[in-house]
């Protein structure tokens, strides 16, 4: 069924009735399709997949890693050059941002930043990252509540654990891994309208905020679904270490497409142990 320029596909998948539809690259792509998806469709719960940039060097291309918890860090507060952490942002007295969840300084990345100074100059000054406000549709309309964490369903996390550990493809086309991809349980994922292929940031990301993949659509299917309430839960297969490494550490081109086989038999899999 095609509907404002999506494509539902409707059908059975391992004595299951499904339905997908691809999202499209960002995350107001991906939010504007789960909102389609659930407004049309009585759902049970929905399973997102794809590939993702990877932060966590002790994961290899080709693992397929399941978050606990996804958020949006692309949602920001751009603070003003010689204000300090201490300054309130813009607008943070009315309750409309916040410093709880801290901030990337820009001089703690510049060429001329020094070990022995504690900041070296810079316009940019810092960013501070925010929650999403969030309406609940069983809460008052127009009353918000915020959202940085979003936890995926309890249910689906348990059965996705079974799955921890497994091996799966290695190589695709003349292309091979020295050694097989696994199905890997992480803490955190992280979604933005930012392409992360620079490893300052990608290792910003992995100390600050413990995340393992790094997309542009995931949170956003995560945060309408809460909104909902239905039941949500992400599989990403990475295809590269955010920002480069190792041969076999950053070679999207090469990998992608066996990453994203991974990713969809880890789904079957998942489907076929929800149908136990």
């Amino acid at each position: 069924m095609d509907f404002l320029g999506r494509r539902f596909r409707i059908g059975n998948l391992i004595n299951r009735r499904v339905i997908m539809v691809m999202t499209g690259l960002g995350m107001l792509n991906a939010g504007i399709a789960t909102e389609i998806l659930l407004s049309l469709f009585n759902v049970n719960g929905v399973i997102h997949f794809g590939i993702a940039g990877n932060a966590n060097p002790n994961l290899q291309i080709g693992d397929v890693v399941i978050p606990k918890y996804w958020a949006h860090t692309g949602l920001l507060n751009w603070q003003r050059y010689g204000d300090t952490p201490d300054n309130l942002l813009s607008l943070e007295g009315n309750g409309d941002y916040t410093r709880k969840l801290g901030y990337l300084q820009f001089s703690d990345y510049s060429s001329d930043h020094r070990k022995n100074d504690n900041s070296s100059k810079n316009l940019l000054n810092r960013v501070w990252y925010q929650p999403e406000e969030t309406f609940l549709t069983n809460g008052v309309a127009e009353e918000r509540s915020h959202a940085f964490w979003v936890p995926v369903n309890n249910h689906f996390y348990e059965v996705a654990k079974i799955m921890e550990g497994a091996t799966l493809s290695n190589c695709w086309e003349k292309h091979c891994l020295s050694k097989a991809p696994i199905v890997a349980m992480v803490d955190r994922g992280s979604s933005s309208n930012i392409f992360v292929d620079n490893a300052a940031y990608r290792k910003f990301l992995s100390a600050k905020f413990n995340v393992t993949p790094i997309d542009m659509e995931s949170a956003a299917v995560a945060l309408v679904c809460h909104q909902q309430r239905i039941p949500f839960i992400a599989f990403r297969a990475l295809s590269d270490l955010a920002g480069g490494g190792p041969f076999q550490s950053n070679e999207a081109d090469i990998f992608a497409p066996l990453a994203a086989e991974n990713a969809v038999k880890v789904v079957f899999r998942f489907i076929a142990l929800l149908s136990r």
